[in-house]
């Protein structure tokens, strides 16, 4: 099975008070055939960029992934191709 493209469909900014709790913004990307909304780029304590997938809760509270990848490999070619051209957005203008 051949590894679907990834691009960073549209991108917004977490407000100040958003990135001062680790929140950097909001991603949209294109996997293969599908647009994924609701992923959220964040900083984590320790200084890394890490993803969080949307997810929902069931009536217990209980979180369930909407989409996720499917095991380590596939989530850090994830992470590379969406981190990587979302450093491109940055640097331009």
């Amino acid at each position: 099975m051949s590894n679907p493209r990834v691009r960073v469909r549209s991108w917004v900014r977490g407000s100040d008070a958003d990135a001062r709790g680790g929140l950097l913004g909001y991603l949209s990307v294109y996997y293969g055939d599908f647009a994924i909304d609701g992923i959220t780029l964040r900083r984590t304590t320790d200084g890394r960029l890490v993803l969080s997938y949307p997810e929902r809760k069931d009536k217990r509270g209980g979180r369930h992934p909407i989409v996720r990848p499917v095991d380590d490999a596939a989530r850090q070619r994830i992470e590379k191709a969406i981190l990587s051209e979302a450093a491109t957005r940055e640097e331009s203008p």
